[in-house]
């Protein structure tokens, strides 16, 4: 199996080299774009370019408002302090996920509560989000609070991982009944769809990511997306150092944030959005090569959750258990092609390991046995 996965993957990228995980694809209207940035002399959140990239992002999206920020960490963070998450509050997300979602959480003066993923999405888990609200919250005063810490909570933050969109119906209608806000992290799903809609765009807020691993990059960069018209107009403010407009006087009516995209950045999005059916092609082309493979050597993949369209952001697999898993990474990675595990647990690091965990059991058992594959797309044609 190991070996018949080293030619599979070499044979798909045409290469002897090192095969890195996620590798980024320049090969649109980049530099062209960039260098007319540099000759605007406007690089700054001022440019065109970043109004620009807001645009094509709110119509791939299908979002009423996109704010470009300077990283999904920032997106996250302003997200929640935006709808009033603070000091002493508590966030319900899962632990299963990139850090960052916990440390945007921490970043307002609140704390993790944790329930489980599923095993289909790896995402929160919508039976899990309930059985902890049946069990732990008292919905008698103004917002729903952990009769257990005494902590209000006030949002639930699921993430669609490995760009596998979570089940969001059940847990928007859990939330609706609790009246809970949800933020979407779609850090990792842009492109990914269920039942038609784009995925951070079934929340209150979702936020997105454009890291150099990330489907489409802009070095570093994330975003807002949302369809609530004030929160937008409150964001905006926020992310500019909550300055107030005037022609020339700096004044700022409260503690803002330094968090907008730079035009050098957005003018590597707008290059990149353009690539991104291309790249959704190609890398649906590599997922179906994997599942034939894992069929052949009965190998189990995460596949695709029913009613949803992934972007194959990282191709999973799930080994029998964890000694194989280190079995396969070590042998791989020897040969020269990167394969990586999934994150620690959040519950498990320094930071994170006293906050409130309602269960884990479907994410440890994920956790120890996830593999990602080298999923990067082919160089394609614009437009392909």
């Amino acid at each position: 199996m190991y070996d018949s996965f080293i030619s599979l993957v070499r044979e798909w990228y045409g290469t002897e080299d090192f095969i890195p995980l996620h590798e980024p694809r320049f090969q649109g209207n980049e530099k062209a774009y960039v260098s007319e940035a540099i000759d605007s002399t406007f690089v700054s959140s001022v440019s065109n370019y970043v109004s620009r990239f807001e645009a094509q992002l709110a119509e791939y999206t299908g979002a009423r408002h996109v704010i470009a920020l300077s990283n999904g960490t920032a997106a996250l963070h302003l997200a929640l302090h935006s709808i009033g998450v603070g000091q002493g509050d508590e966030v319900i997300t899962q632990p299963l996920t990139f850090v960052a979602t916990c440390n945007a959480i921490k970043y307002c003066g609140a704390e993790s509560v944790f329930v489980d993923v599923t095993k289909d999405t790896l995402g929160l888990c919508p039976d899990s989000l309930a059985n902890f609200l049946e069990l732990n919250a008292d919905r008698s005063g103004s917002g729903p609070v952990n009769k257990k810490t005494g902590r209000k909570i006030k949002a639930c933050l699921p993430m669609h991982t490995m760009g596998l969109p979570a089940h969001m119906s059940g847990i928007l209608s859990i939330c609706g009944e609790w009246g809970i806000p949800v933020i979407e992290d779609a850090a990792e799903a842009l492109g990914s769809s269920r039942d038609g809609r784009s995925c951070g765009t079934f929340g209150l807020l979702g936020t997105l990511s454009f890291n150099g691993n990330k489907i489409i990059t802009t070095g570093g960069g994330g975003a807002i997306v949302t369809d609530d018209n004030e929160l937008a107009e409150k964001i905006r403010h926020l992310a500019t150092t909550a300055k107030l407009q005037h022609e020339w006087m700096f004044e700022h009516d409260q503690v803002g944030y330094n968090y907008r995209m730079p035009g050098l950045n957005a003018a590597m999005g707008v290059a990149q959005i353009e690539q991104l059916p291309g790249f959704l092609v190609s890398k649906n082309e590599l997922a179906e090569v994997y599942r034939l493979w894992g069929l052949r050597e009965d190998v189990e993949l995460v596949s695709d959750p029913v009613d949803c369209r992934p972007n194959n952001w990282l191709n999973t697999i799930l080994l029998e258990n964890e000694r194989e898993r280190d079995r396969f990474l070590e042998y791989t990675n020897a040969q020269g092609v990167m394969t990586r595990p999934a994150w620690a647990l959040m519950n498990d690091l320094e930071p994170y390991k006293n906050s409130y965990v309602h269960a884990d059991t479907n994410a440890r058992n994920l956790q120890k046995r996830l593999v990602n594959l080298p999923s990067s797309a082919k160089v394609v044609e614009i437009g392909k």
